[in-house]
């Protein structure tokens, strides 16, 4: 069954929503960090830091995947929202056709470009064997990766949040399991990790097609739903495209900056690989609100009920900043203890990576503004706004940021990690701005 986000407690719905979902995120991103905290207990730097790389590119595939399914999310809400049931049918249908397509072409060239991902990341040498096993294994999974996440925002279109949840943790217990098997037992090292990766999401994919089965959620989808339709694929392009980008531009400037530490040498590679791992943890509960927002937001915007959306908007936000500087506190205080868990037998990753998360998290407070605006511009189909922001903040701050920091301050890493917030903070101020305008521009 679908539920109706337009009716309720607006706080009620975004917890009930957001909750499931953040477990889902944590369970997903919980993938990535199994991976390097196991990788860690029995191999070295050099291991460390090939699944570390590897796993940063497919997390940046995964993310601009999730970007674009944004727009059947958007456009499933919008058909529920107004109760249109063929419109549901028909979104559902073309949502599948497109990434069919999408998952094949974009396997075939990642397979084809392994060699030149790892010369542009510029791996150190120690690492380069492993993390090329990593990354065909994975991308040779990109359909399974492509089909849970398609799926998930079907059902999230919907408004329920609950199924995903379940269907990544069955995987999360999965991905652990074998983890211990073939990194710890078998020693396949970060080959093993992506292994463990790959097989624990097609098992995802398996339970989620029996769920949408066997459920009845009064969904009767046809043959001729799959045809594709120019106004439905634009609907879903016309939000997808720009999100993807910019979640594209934005995992970009994160591999710009591993790019210079990978130069740096090993131990720096290591201890910002690992804190970019930390730092997608955290960055989980702004995530779940941008999704959340969106949903609520798209939903109400269909039943033509705005105020509701700019309620889920207020408290989104509110939520998201307040987590990020609880975050923030903590890891002034625990960085060194969480470097720790992931390195222990390394102390210049430990001491390395501590400086650089003291001045990163802060990132996690900032970015709970603009990507709870983001989620509210995409439920309204203006995810170009939330497209230009992003980019002026990657341009203008977080690469030139962190090239300038590295020049001057060649022996912490703590300035380095000041570019992320900096960058979020212009992000929060556009959207800001442009949502006060847009505003004033409807009370015309």
């Amino acid at each position: 069954m679908n539920y109706d986000l337009t009716k309720g407690s607006v706080l009620k719905n975004l917890v009930r929503f957001s909750l499931p979902y953040l477990l889902s995120c944590f369970l997903q991103t919980f993938y990535g960090l199994a991976d390097l905290f196991i990788t860690g207990q029995y191999n070295g730097a050099a291991a460390i830091t090939a699944v570390s790389v590897g796993s940063q590119v497919t997390h940046m595939l995964t993310v601009i995947i999730v970007g674009l399914a944004m727009g059947a999310t958007v456009t499933i809400s919008h058909a529920a929202g107004a109760k249109n049931q063929k419109a549901i049918e028909k979104g559902i249908g073309n949502t599948v056709s497109l990434f069919i397509i999408f998952s094949v072409i974009l396997t075939a060239v990642l397979l084809v470009s392994t060699n030149g991902i790892l010369q542009i990341l510029s791996v150190p040498k120690e690492s380069l064997v492993q993390a090329k096993s990593y990354l065909l294994i994975c991308f040779i999974g990109v359909p399974f990766i492509t089909a849970y996440n398609v799926i998930s925002s079907i059902f999230r279109g919907l408004g329920d949040s609950k199924s995903p949840m379940f269907f990544v943790a069955v995987a999360g217990i999965a991905n652990v399991i074998l983890d211990y098997i073939l990194i710890g037992s078998f020693g396949m090292g970060a080959a093993g990790a992506a292994l463990a990766t790959v097989i624990a999401q097609a098992f995802s994919v398996c339970i989620a097609l029996l769920a949408f089965r066997k459920m009845k959620m009064g969904i009767s989808i046809k043959k001729t739903d799959f045809r594709f339709s120019k106004q439905m694929t634009q609907k879903i392009l016309k939000v997808g495209v720009p999100v993807a980008v910019q979640d594209g531009f934005i995992q970009i400037s994160f591999l710009v900056i591993t790019v210079i530490a990978n130069r740096r040498g090993v131990d720096v590679a290591a201890a910002v690989g690992i804190v970019e791992k930390v730092i997608s943890f955290l960055f989980l509960v702004p995530s779940a609100m941008l999704s959340t927002v969106s949903a609520i937001a798209a939903q109400n915007a269909g039943a033509g009920l705005h105020e509701q959306g700019k309620k889920a908007l207020k408290y989104g936000t509110l939520i998201a900043v307040s987590a990020g500087f609880i975050f923030a506190v903590i890891c002034q205080f625990c960085a060194e203890d969480v470097l720790r868990l992931f390195a222990k037998e390394e102390p210049i990753v430990i001491s390395m990576g501590a400086q650089y998360l003291k001045s990163y998290v802060f990132d996690c407070v900032f970015a709970g503004v603009h990507f709870c605006f983001s989620g509210y511009f995409c439920a309204y189909q203006k995810s170009l706004v939330s497209f230009a922001h992003n980019l002026a903040s990657i341009l203008f701050v977080r690469i030139p940021g962190v090239c300038l920091a590295t020049a001057l301050f060649p022996d912490t890493l703590y300035p380095m990690g000041l570019a992320a917030p900096l960058g979020s903070l212009l992000s929060s101020i556009i959207c800001i701005i442009v949502y006060v305008m847009w505003q004033k521009k409807e009370k015309l």
